[in-house]
């Protein structure tokens, strides 16, 4: 069975020494499940180039440069999902989850080009860390079903090939103490909190909680603080990464 390649895997990448060893029995395991592309890749900004941040990949000539030229992590649905996503899904479903966004036209025309390079369907597993989404493994070509037996160990696929890639590169620890934050919020925290993520202006939440906007400023400073936010706006998308609100 197939599945016993993954355990296999799992197994066998404990024990390699050197980043080549251990894409090399990734591939193995892919060959098996007849993916012709994957990437593993640590976890892309807007602003960011998404391919300088690849640990390990394969992907169709030239589809790396398209999706750069045209800057399509800003709206390619696999990655925005990625940003609430638990656990693995399929690259189809993802685009499912944007049809009432405003940019589903230019999301279909992603898709549509990414066909035309062999990337029919996949699917993406996302790596959490104590700091929100660190990266994930994406692997696609041809359209391929996967049991949820099998979408649950490659989860634990992911996972252990991300880390022990970070840790064979001497990343791992600057990655988490890069992105350590503060998590721990007080039930006032919170609740202004959650207020901020509404829309609410520090004028209607003093007023909601009967405290003064001066209250509810410095009460947002601290979060801000906590999360090393840069504005408001940071705060929440932070918070909705790091599940503190949802």
């Amino acid at each position: 069975m197939s599945i016993n390649h993954i355990i296999q895997f799992l197994v066998v990448s404990r024990a390699c020494r050197t980043t080549e060893e251990l894409i090399a029995e990734l591939e193995k395991l892919l060959e098996v499940y007849k993916f012709d592309f994957y990437g593993v890749v640590r976890n892309p900004k807007p602003n960011e180039n998404p391919m300088t941040l690849v640990l390990a990949g394969r992907w169709p000539e030239k589809w790396p440069e398209v999706y750069i030229s045209k800057k399509f992590v800003l709206i390619d649905p696999t990655v925005r999902y990625l940003g609430q996503a638990q656990r693995g899904f399929r690259w189809r479903d993802a685009m499912m989850a944007f049809r009432s966004d405003p940019h589903v036209k230019r999301m279909g025309r992603m898709m549509t080009e990414a066909l035309r390079y062999g990337l029919e369907d996949g699917y993406i597993f996302p790596v959490h860390g104590r700091s929100g989404l660190l990266g994930n493994l994406t692997m696609g070509g041809k359209a391929i079903e996967l049991s949820p037996v099998e979408m649950t160990l490659f989860d634990a696929v992911a996972k252990q090939v991300f880390w022990r890639l970070m840790e064979l590169s001497r990343q791992a620890g600057e990655l988490e103490a890069a992105g350590q934050v503060d998590t721990r919020m007080t039930r006032r925290e919170m609740e202004i909190l959650n207020y901020l993520a509404e829309g609410l202006t520090s004028n209607e939440t003093a007023k909601i909680l009967e405290i003064s906007n001066h209250t509810v400023d410095w009460y947002v400073n601290g979060i801000q603080d906590k999360l090393n936010a840069k504005n408001r706006q940071h705060v929440v998308a932070l918070a909705f990464r790091l599940g503190l609100i949802s």
